[in-house]
Formats: C-alpha cells, sequence, structure tokens
C-alpha cells in the first residue's frame, strides 16, 4: 500500500565529489554506505501523513558502494570467570615493543558512556613529544558509526563519517597489532572535532553538541527510509534490543542426534532444548512442548548522540509491513530511533554529509558488499550470492596460511573435560586471537564437545559417527573429509576389544577411552559404567561407577580410563594385572599427520564437487532440509582457507546443506565443510563480530582461531 505525505519544504539534490566514497551499515548495524543524489524532500514528522510521493522517489535514487561493518556494542568482558586464558596462544599475539607505547587501553569513554575498545597513545616519532592516538578499527565503527571503506591496502584504511572523508593519500594509518588493527584516528577526530584524552587504561572521546532538527520517513521500492535530520555530525550505534526466544521443536524422527544414546540409559539426564532448531545435538524433549506463539518482529535502536526537539516527539509516524513500528525517544544527550521489523532483517544505517543526516533504511537485503584486505594474509569480504533467485548475505575472511607470522589453532572456552561454554567473543579475546569463528558440536546439555578436536597432535575430542572435519598443519597444508578415528585392545590371549570412542562425550554402548589428553579425572557420563585404569599399559584396578556424574577417577598420567557402557562382557578379559596393547588408526590414514583437526559435518565440497552425503554421517533427513544461518570452513584454489558465515537469504530464510554446498562452491571452495550453525554461528575479527550482534550469538565450546605474529 503506497502512503503519500504532506511537506513544508523541499531539499534539493547534494551532489556529492568524484571518488567521495559513503558506505553502509555492516551486515547487522552498521555504520552508513555511500550513496549517490540526496533526499529530495524534508517532511516535518508531525506532517508527514499524505500528499507525498517525491520523497520516496528521490530517496530511492541513492546507492551504495563498497563498505560494510558490524555495529553492535553489546559485548562482555573477555576476562568472565570460567574463561581461562590460554597461554599458549597468547605467545602467537604479540604487540608493539613496550618502548613505542605511552598509554594503552581496553576502554573508550565516548561522551560518557564506557565501550569495550581497544586503544593506544603513542609519539609521532622518536623525537616528538606530540602523541597520535590509535583505536581498534572495526570497534570504531561499532562505537561511533565511522564507515570503512573497501581498502587492497591493510596499511591505510579510508574512512567516511558524515561530510569527513580521507581515502586516497589521506587515508588513516592502520596497524595490525596482534588480535587488533589499529586506526591512526588523531587527523580525524581534529577534522571530526572530536576531544580525545588519556585517563588511565580509558581514553575519552567528546564529540561536539549536537541536536535533531527533524525526522522524515517515506516509501522507497526497496523498502522503508527513515531520515534522522542533524545540525551537526554526531557519533552512532546500531543496537539489538530484544532477543526472541526460540520455541522448543519436537525430537526429528528419524532422530539425529548424537547425545541420545543408541541404548537405554536410564541415568542420563535430560533437558528441554531452547536453542534453534538447527542443532543436531540437541537433546530429546522428555514431554511434548507446544510452540511458542510466533514472534513478530525484532526491535532495533538507533542511537544518536543528539538531543531531540520534544516537539517533534509528540508525532506519530506511519508503519507499513517491514515497519511494524517506529518511535523516537530521547535519552538524557541521546536520541534512541526505534524500530521494529520483520524477523531476520536489519536495518541499514549510514550517514550524509551538507547537511548531515543519518538515513535509516528498512529493506530485506541490507548486506553492503565490502572487500578490505585486514592485514597481511587476512582479508575480510563480504557480499551476496546468488542462487537463482535467492540472495544470500556472505560475510566471510579469506586467510593465507602461509604468509608469515599467521598461525591457526582449535581453541577452546575451556580445558576439554571441563563442562563450560561461552560466547565467541569472549573465548577469541582471551586466546589473543586476530579472527576466529566457531568450529564444532556440542552437547547443550552438559557442555562437552561432540566431535573431533585435536591439537599438538593430542586429541582433546574424539571423532564420532564418522562425521567430516578439516586437518591441517603449520606448512599450509589442509585436509577435508569424513573422519574415523579406529582403537583396538589386544589382551595377551590376542582377544581384540574394540573402543568405540576416545576422549568423547558422544555415549554409546561398548568401551570409551579417556586419557590424560581429556583431563586429570574422568566423571561417568552414563550409569552404571564399570571403570577399568590401566597404567603401563597393565589394568591396575577395576570398579563400579555408579550413578552419573557422582564419583570421579584420577586418570594416570603413564595410562588411560576404560568406561565400560551397557555391553560388560570385557569386564571379565579386563582382570587386574591383564597387560594390554593398544592399536590406533584414523580413516584416512593420511589424518593421523595433521597435529590440528576439527570435526563438524557435513563435508559439502571436494575437489570442487559438491559431495554431500548427510546421512553417511549420521544426520536425518529433516536436518539435512532445515534452513538456518550457517558456519563453514573450505580451502580454495590458491590454498588460502575461507572463514564463512551465511545468513538469511534476502527476505526469506538462510540455506539449507544444499544451498551452503553451492554458494561454498561458487566461492571457489575446492574444499568445504559445515561447521556447528544456527545461534552458535559467529564471526570474529579484531575483537568484534563482524556477522551479528553479540546477544544474539549462542554460546560455544570451540573454535577456529587465526593468530596473527608481527
Amino acid at each position: 500500500m503506497k502512503r503519500n505525505f504532506f511537506y513544508w519544504r523541499l531539499i534539493l539534490s547534494v551532489s556529492i565529489l568524484p571518488g567521495l566514497a559513503i558506505v553502509p551499515s555492516l551486515l547487522w548495524n552498521q555504520p552508513g554506505r555511500a550513496q549517490q543524489g540526496e533526499m529530495g524532500g524534508r517532511i516535518d514528522a508531525s506532517r508527514a501523513r499524505q500528499g507525498m510521493n517525491s520523497l520516496a522517489d528521490s530517496e530511492s535514487r541513492l546507492k551504495p558502494t563498497e563498505i560494510l561493518s558490524d555495529s553492535s556494542f553489546e559485548r562482555t568482558s573477555a576476562m568472565r570467570e570460567g574463561i581461562h586464558s590460554l597461554s599458549e596462544y597468547r605467545l602467537l599475539a604479540q604487540s608493539v615493543p613496550p618502548s613505542s607505547i605511552i598509554r594503552q587501553g581496553r576502554q573508550v569513554s565516548l561522551n560518557g558512556r564506557i565501550l569495550p575498545l581497544a586503544w593506544t597513545q603513542q609519539p609521532a616519532n622518536s623525537t616528538s613529544g606530540n602523541f597520535r592516538t590509535w583505536i581498534a578499527d572495526v570497534g570504531l565503527m561499532q562505537s561511533a558509526g565511522v564507515d570503512l571503506l573497501s581498502s587492497a591496502d591493510s596499511t591505510k584504511q579510508p574512512v567516511q563519517w558524515f561530510s569527513v572523508s580521507l581515502t586516497g593519500a589521506q587515508s588513516l594509518a592502520a596497524r595490525a597489532t596482534g588480535p587488533y588493527r589499529y586506526l591512526d584516528v588523531t587527523d580525524f577526530a581534529r577534522l571530526a572535532g572530536w576531544e580525545i584524552s588519556a585517563d588511565g587504561n580509558i581514553l575519552k572521546i567528546t564529540s561536539q553538541s549536537a541536536s535533531v532538527t527533524g525526522i522524515r520517513q517515506a516509501e522507497i521500492e526497496s523498502g522503508d527510509r527513515i531520515v534522522v535530520d542533524l545540525d551537526r555530525p554526531t557519533p552512532w550505534q546500531v543496537n539489538f534490543v530484544n532477543k526472541p526466544i526460540p520455541s522448543p521443536t519436537p525430537t526429528p524422527n528419524p532422530p539425529d542426534d548424537p547425545t541420545k544414546p543408541a541404548i537405554p540409559l536410564p541415568n542420563l539426564r535430560a533437558a528441554p532444548n531452547l536453542e534453534t532448531p538447527d542443532d543436531p545435538t540437541k537433546p530429546a524433549l522428555p514431554l511434548q512442548i507446544t510452540p511458542a506463539a510466533p514472534i513478530a518482529g525484532q526491535e532495533w535502536s538507533i542511537a544518536i548522540d543528539a538531543k531531540v526537539d520534544p516537539a517533534l516527539l509528540q508525532d506519530t509516524f506511519q508503519t507499513s509491513k517491514q515497519l511494524l513500528s517506529l518511535k523516537v525517544e530521547p535519552d538524557g544527550d541521546r536520541t534512541k530511533v526505534k524500530v521494529k521489523i520483520p524477523l531476520g532483517w536489519r536495518p541499514q544505517v549510514f550517514s550524509l554529509g551538507n547537511p548531515n543526516r543519518l538515513v535509516i533504511d528498512i529493506r530485506p537485503d541490507s548486506l553492503v558488499e565490502k572487500n578490505i584486505v585486514w592485514a597481511p594474509g587476512v582479508q575480510w569480504r563480504q557480499q551476496y550470492q546468488n542462487l537463482g533467485t535467492a540472495r544470500f548475505p556472505v560475510v566471510w575472511l579469506e586467510v593465507n596460511p602461509r604468509q608469515s607470522g599467521v598461525k591457526i589453532r582449535p581453541i577452546l572456552s575451556n580445558p576439554p573435560a571441563e563442562q563450560s561454554t561461552a560466547p565467541l567473543l569472549q573465548t577469541a579475546e582471551v586466546s589473543g586471537a586476530a579472527a576466529a569463528i566457531n568450529a564444532g558440536f556440542f552437547n547443550r546439555i552438559n557442555r562437552l564437545a561432540l566431535g573431533a578436536i585435536r591439537r599438538d597432535n593430542k586429541w582433546l575430542s574424539g571423532p564420532i559417527l564418522n562425521r567430516g572435519a578439516i586437518a591441517w598443519n603449520d606448512r599450509g597444508e589442509f585436509a577435508i573429509d569424513r573422519l574415523t578415528l579406529q582403537e583396538i585392545l589386544i589382551t595377551p590371549a590376542n582377544q581384540f576389544l574394540p573402543v568405540s570412542h576416545l576422549n568423547s562425550a558422544y555415549v554409546q554402548p561398548g568401551i570409551g577411552r579417556y586419557n590424560s589428553d581429556w583431563g586429570t579425572t574422568y566423571t561417568p557420563l552414563s550409569g552404571n559404567e564399570i571403570v577399568v585404569t590401566v597404567a603401563d599399559d597393565r589394568v591396575v584396578s577395576q570398579s563400579p561407577a555408579g550413578a552419573v556424574g557422582i564419583t570421579t577417577f584420577p586418570i594416570p598420567a603413564n595410562g588411560y580410563i576404560l568406561a565400560l557402557r551397557a555391553d560388560l562382557f570385557p569386564a571379565s578379559e579386563l582382570s587386574i594385572g591383564t597387560l594390554l596393547r593398544l592399536e590406533t588408526n584414523t580413516f584416512p590414514a593420511d589424518f593421523n599427520r595433521f597435529p590440528y583437526i576439527l570435526g563438524g559435518g557435513p563435508v559439502l565440497v571436494q575437489n570442487s564437487q559438491v559431495v554431500l552425503d548427510a546421512r553417511a554421517e549420521g544426520f536425518s533427513d529433516a536436518y539435512v532440509r532445515q534452513t538456518a544461518i550457517r558456519s563453514a570452513i573450505g580451502r580454495n584454489a590458491a590454498g588460502n582457507l575461507l572463514i564463512v558465515a551465511v545468513h538469511n537469504r534476502a527476505g526469506g530464510a538462510g540455506p539449507n546443506f544444499a544451498e551452503l554446498a553451492q554458494i561454498l562452491q561458487q566461492m571457489g571452495a575446492v574444499e568445504a565443510l559445515n561447521l556447528d550453525g544456527g545461534s552458535s554461528t559467529s564471526l570474529y575479527l579484531g575483537g568484534s563480530l563482524l556477522d551479528r550482534p553479540p546477544s544474539t550469538a549462542a554460546r560455544v565450546h570451540n573454535a577456529i582461531g587465526i593468530f596473527i605474529q608481527p
């Protein structure tokens, strides 16, 4: 339905200097985008009711240039209790020599609001008394709406903020230092009218007082447009307001859940799954639960560091099928423009200068394509991938594993046997990773890994269900394939006893083996196990374990624990004093030579061809057909790693596995593997999530981290 508006004055187009790039906001709440032309027609919000189409027509001429950034500022402390520092990775995250750093910190006070944002201040040179201020790039986008434009030079970053445009030779100096990429904002701050000072570990930034002078709205071809007129440039942010609670879903039939045992183990605990329905590790629901009423939309808040004229708050704004509600609220010296839009949509926000405006577009295709060489060997990209009429927003990193200083490692929220998960944002920050993506599946009840995790040739968690995995080494070699670990215990009587799983929370009948890579102790994961302790290849004890999670058994440093489940006949072959020989093999055998392995599944692409066979990896047909946000990892023909997040198609749902495989194939992947997806999908770079607000990302168990040494 079209909407007409009365207006009281018309705004003529503003020409934009050639080469001026004003960029759109990042996928989920990003700063503005470059546009051509200007808004034709200003409308006083209190009278924007009927009678005008020219605003929508002229506004629709605005086109984006390349750019993108994430702008959710809700972040948790990386040092939250229970998240342990991974010192081995901190060694990789080296910083600038202390002698060159005068001040540094992890907090910025922006107009009085404390934000988690890394910064340093350094002398301009060895003899200068003038200091230069450097701020982490992605965080700067998220905190103030400063657009990062596409760039092929990791040491130069063009930016755009209202009418402040620093491109070409004037681009900000950039420096990738361990986990962050800092921008020298000294000259930018002067042009923007910001005052900067350091107070301990807090960098204080104060911008000039600003006011909202008008609010206009119009219908455009792609959706709805809201324009906030300002008397001067001012920082702004986009925040996710309400987090919808997903409805529980019945257990698929046949079940695809590796946490459900194949045999009845009465003492296994179950609880309702409240995560997204794309998760194959969700436990069976003990009772049929009626799905909650569908959520009509999600609310986003565009917070502007500007006061609003009370007269503007008396207006009643128009709504549509895309713009479910629009509210303008004062918040001290700030103004919040709150929009409620369909599930899966994101507001697209960008700034324009001369006159100063903030434009908020409500449209299904909010992603703006961009391409930034973030550091040597690390390229940040995002664009739409088309499959037929569907357009999928894809955010990814292309990593050259052969680049000097680049290391790739599995990272965990905690040691493998500890029952803990954490947001990827925390895990990546604590580990010192420059970039990361969530990786393998895990049990959401006991929060233990379900699938392969191998680090420094140690199996922290063994493979399950012949599921896909990625393996690599520090020479830049990779392999993606379905993986099985086969272990056999051989007694003096030549009795062969197969081990079902190594260091695994996947409970199945048979023999589970747990060595010191699991931890110092083993606590039974199922009821009525018999626990056999082996030291120096000889059985030294055998004990009934009783109920789940009650008794703790020490794991000998020179041996292992055997957990006999359901079928207890091997107990007679494992009497005290029995000498055992252990044979271990991987299939494919080539995987055994790689020190680093992470499991996921299903395998999507091999030899540049789609090879999706979810049943071969223990996934149900129902799971394969589900649509959801997805994470994936692949390798292209150049040998570079593709770390990929694919979100909901424009105006619709996320990809199913067949679509995900085709997307990776289109991106040039010769090999590709699906990772844990849905609410777990998170792509991290330089202290921030690129693909979504942190408040919408689930806690995860493990991830793949990219570390950068100078």
